[in-house]
């Protein structure tokens, strides 16, 4: 490692965050981690139990402003990746609850930024901002598209973004919102679109699954998206723009056959709701390319067979079980 740099990870503990780690580890990165999650099951999927004793762990709430402040003085971090927050289920199960994580959580980041003399992060949005795909023109959703979220997870993350707008004009503050799709891979075990990955779980473990949507979507390796996040915290960027994060646009049948090619003995044994994701099919990334370059991303059946190399081996040490 040649870059002087140290990450501070908000929110690590969930599939994106652990992916990070990966690759920060991997690079030779050192990271330190702020989350109320104390368990590593996770990480344990992905790193080694020597990798993850390298990394700095911290346990504490993101909606307490002083616990980002000091995390983030602690530490010595210089680069952000802010990932904290409830997914779509648990914000509706709890409004209140989400908003305190996801919107306050977020305020709390940018003013310890402003606070601590640092001038640029990276945060995760969503594909939530969105509205209906009935809303927009049949084409790829372009990220200046107009904003109309049906849920309060989806008006939360809308409020980030604006959030970041005001600290970039006011105090200038430069920030990469990115917005994921449906991501995918080891440690996606929660949230509305995770029924694809849990259903390479089964496989690796000989059972039967069913999705719960189909359609199609913007489907997204989570190294490939850990990488955009990295990728852009490393970008000489100035402004307070939020990007889609693009990729192949697939179909749920489009997944099932790559599952069942790269497990033959899974053909037949993996079902779907024929309903598709509220949202457009398919997002345009170019103006996130133009902002901090090329962008790779891994072939679904490439992605695909790695997830479940990586279920097969967890299930034999015994650090993962599959629902059934």
């Amino acid at each position: 490692m040649t870059r002087n740099e140290h990450f501070l990870v908000t929110g690590a503990a969930g599939c994106i965050g652990a992916w990070v780690l990966r690759n920060l580890m991997w690079d030779g990165t050192p990271a330190t981690v702020l989350d109320l999650d104390k368990k590593h099951h996770r990480l344990s999927l992905l790193l080694t139990d020597k990798e993850i004793a390298c990394i700095q762990f911290i346990h504490g709430d993101v909606s307490d402003y002083s616990t980002v402040v000091n995390t983030i003085k602690s530490s010595g971090a210089n680069r952000i990746i802010h990932l904290a927050a409830l997914q779509l289920p648990f914000c509706k199960a709890d409004p209140v609850g989400g908003a305190r994580v996801n919107v306050v959580g977020t305020v709390n980041i940018f003013e310890a930024v402003k606070r601590l003399g640092l001038k640029n992060l990276v945060y995760a949005s969503s594909t939530a901002v969105y509205g209906m795909s009935e809303e927009y023109p049949d084409e790829p959703l372009a990220h200046e598209a107009p904003l109309k979220p049906h849920s309060h997870y989806g008006v939360y993350k809308q409020a980030n973004e604006g959030t970041a707008s005001v600290y970039f004009r006011d105090d200038g503050i430069n920030s990469i919102g990115l917005r994921p799709y449906v991501v995918y891979g080891a440690g996606r075990d929660q949230g509305m679109t995770s029924t694809p990955t849990k259903a390479m779980l089964a496989v690796a473990a000989g059972q039967p699954y069913h999705i719960s949507y189909g359609g199609r979507y913007c489907f997204q390796y989570g190294d490939d998206t850990a990488k955009v996040f990295i990728q852009a915290a490393r970008a000489d960027f100035k402004g307070g723009e939020v990007f889609n994060i693009g990729g192949d646009s697939v179909s749920t049948v489009e997944v099932i056959e790559s599952i069942e090619d790269a497990e033959p003995s899974a053909r037949g044994r993996i079902t779907f709701d024929d309903i598709p994701l509220p949202f457009p099919p398919e997002v345009d990334n170019r103006a996130l390319v133009s902002a901090i370059g090329p962008l790779s991303f891994t072939p679904l059946a490439e992605g695909v067979t790695e997830t479940l190399d990586i279920f097969r081996h967890a299930l034999a040490e015994g650090k993962i079980k599959a629902e059934g």
